[in-house]
């Protein structure tokens, strides 16, 4: 018979041993050192293995627990492990397997389990990119936590779903009411994948009987940029929140990847913000290469939230990201001053930022390789195997081009879109009579220097801004005495956003 003087001495080796106790019981020393009590058995002709518990030296016989408060997995001195023993022996006289026992009331003790317990669950565990979890985690949070998080699962009725999605569609929130229906089910999946047998309520509710969908198209045009930009000085709102939209038409990023971005994922010198895969919706980190005005609005945003951790916080915690709904608002808002001038604008939403950025450049005749990587879209089929291509210089190039492009259109009100020769790489052309008011160099040609702002403008924001001449791909360098940057908020250097 072991004692505990003697398990206390026992250490784990190159494999796991066993020593025996008595009746079948004995101790398995795993390879890490901690101590199993097991039991070997024969049910109806079948051999299993038992797991009690784990040997906890510090639970001496002193303080013995009574059988009715012990259970098998827990952590035991060796007289409870001997107590269970007997229970596990009591079964098999009644031709019952201890261990099936086990599982069964493992398994009722998960069913016992809340909804929003597995809610909880769902979010720790499943593998899902941060981007997908964050967005799930904020539907789940607002709209079922409140009104399903206390049920458990048989409550959860497809009429009670059916019910819940109504009420959310009532506040003119469509997308969230799909979206509900959708996080309900991937977490009744997650619960029968762990052995749970449970109805799936969502399972009988199709998305389109919530809310149907047109597929958006919406891109903005350059007179559109134009107008939206001048209206968005109108708005009463934190002049870093009107930098952050053109940062994202700038950057071509997903609302989730700029408003969760931190400082530590961005490197001033060589002007790259990595985005790392763990925050990416096809799990791969992505490089946004930033141009001249990206530089200059992340300045802009260092000098106002250099506390914080995210490049852009909320408004009363530094240590928490912006909202999910504050672009959004800001959008809407923009879009009322242009209709009270009386003119028709379609509304669009951050993510239609982003289509704007592709359709535009494809007109400008880039390329749909550059394109599609700055979006970060993985291509499919045979060629994304044989092509691995990042064509990083460019889509630093193309980036640089089309915030110049954006600043042109702003400060202009023009619909004219150059054209690139990318057999050449030359610069884009402008046509004739019509030139932008920032013109397109290549960052590659190291056109850009250092230059003194005005006083009272935060001192790493003081640049030159360079200028190529459209003379067949010479690159001429002039002094600016205007800073590009603070072109959203129509402010003068001079003031600090």
């Amino acid at each position: 018979m072991l004692t505990d003087k003697q398990l206390k001495t026992l250490t784990g080796g190159e494999k796991v041993y066993k020593v025996a106790d008595q009746q079948g019981l004995y101790a398995a020393v795993l390879r890490s050192g901690n101590i199993s009590f097991r039991y070997d058995y024969r049910v109806n002709g079948r051999r299993e293995t038992l797991v009690i518990g784990q040997y906890d030296p510090n639970l001496g016989a002193k303080y013995q627990r009574e059988l009715s408060e012990l259970d098998y997995g827990m952590t035991l001195s060796l007289a409870e492990a001997r107590l269970l023993l007997t229970r596990a022996r009591k079964s098999l006289e009644r031709g019952e397997s201890p261990s099936r026992i086990k599982v069964e009331k493992r398994i009722e003790v998960n069913e016992a389990l809340t909804f929003g317990k597995w809610g909880e669950k769902y979010f720790a565990e499943a593998e899902l990119a941060e981007s997908t979890r964050a967005m799930r985690k904020y539907v789940y949070d607002r709209n079922l936590v409140t009104e399903f998080g206390r049920l458990k699962l048989e409550e959860i009725t497809p009429a009670r779903l059916m019910a819940r999605c109504e009420k959310i569609k009532e506040r003119g929130a469509e997308a969230p009411a799909v979206q509900s229906r959708d996080i309900v089910l991937q977490i009744y999946r997650f619960i029968q994948a762990r052995g749970v047998k449970v109805e799936n309520p969502a399972e009988a509710i199709r998305p389109s009987a919530i809310a149907t969908f047109k597929a958006r198209d919406r891109a903005l045009s350059p007179v559109e940029i134009h107008k939206f930009f001048k209206a968005l000085e109108e708005v009463a709102s934190a002049a870093t929140l009107r930098l952050a939209v053109k940062f994202m038409l700038l950057t071509m990023v997903r609302k989730s990847e700029f408003i969760q971005a931190r400082w530590d994922e961005i490197n001033f010198e060589t002007a790259t913000w990595t985005i790392p895969k763990e925050r990416m919706k096809a799990g791969r980190a992505h490089n946004v290469y930033l141009s001249q005005q990206a530089v200059d609005i992340l300045v802009a945003f260092k000098a106002c939230y250099s506390a914080s951790p995210y490049l852009h916080p909320g408004r009363y915690e530094s240590d928490f990201p912006l909202s999910n709904g504050t672009l959004n608002r800001l959008l809407v808002a923009g879009v009322e001053v242009i209709r009270k001038r009386g003119d028709d604008f379609e509304s669009f939403t951050v993510h239609d930022l982003r289509r704007t950025a592709s359709t535009l450049l494809h007109e400008a005749g880039y390329s749909s390789d550059w394109i599609e990587k700055c979006l970060a879209h993985e291509q499919k089929g045979v060629r994304a195997i044989y092509n691995r291509a990042e064509y990083a210089q460019q889509r630093r190039k193309m980036l640089q081009d089309w915030a110049d492009m954006v600043d042109s259109w702003i400060s202009t009100g023009s619909s004219h879109i150059p054209q690139v020769d990318i057999s050449n790489a030359s610069a884009i052309k402008s046509s004739p009579g019509e030139q932008p008011s920032r013109n397109m160099a290549s960052d590659s040609l190291g056109a850009r220097q250092q230059l003194q702002l005005p006083d009272g403008y935060p001192r790493q924001s003081r640049r030159l801004a360079s200028r190529p001449s459209h003379s067949r791909g010479h690159v001429r360098v002039e002094e600016q005495p205007e800073l590009d940057m603070v072109g959203v908020g129509g402010s003068s250097p001079s003031t600090p956003p």
